[in-house]
């Protein structure tokens, strides 16, 4: 069992309450199993990060990727995390915020394929 960690999930609280735009367009898409039957979280806490969303059952996480991830820095500490949390046993799926307002359609459906690559 997973124990009690009220900090974890307050924080958790916190970060859904104060999402993007992006996130909050494709969590209107993800949100009550809308997507394929897949039921997906926002904003789950994995070690030592908050993942945008998650979907547990098949071990996929979704990071919407806006302004703050273009810098030499901010790419690398991406990377980072990355490995941590496919060391982990998750495989990550990267949309950028221009594709969720721009062509979300497409992003779902790479989304859903993604999920069912199982690999």
């Amino acid at each position: 069992m997973r124990g009690a960690r009220p900090w974890r999930t307050n924080r958790a609280r916190v970060l859904r309450a104060d999402d993007t735009s992006a996130e909050a367009r494709l969590w209107n898409e993800l949100r009550d199993r809308r997507l394929g039957g897949l039921k997906f979280v926002r904003q789950a806490p994995i070690a030592d990060h908050y993942v945008d969303f998650l979907c547990r059952e098949q071990k996929v996480i979704v990071e919407v990727d806006g302004g703050t991830h273009s810098t030499d820095a901010e790419i690398a500490n991406d990377a980072a995390r990355a490995d941590q949390l496919r060391q982990l046993g998750y495989r990550l799926f990267r949309v950028s915020n221009a594709d969720v307002y721009d062509d979300l359609d497409s992003a779902l459906d790479a989304l859903l394929a993604y999920v069912k690559e199982k690999g």
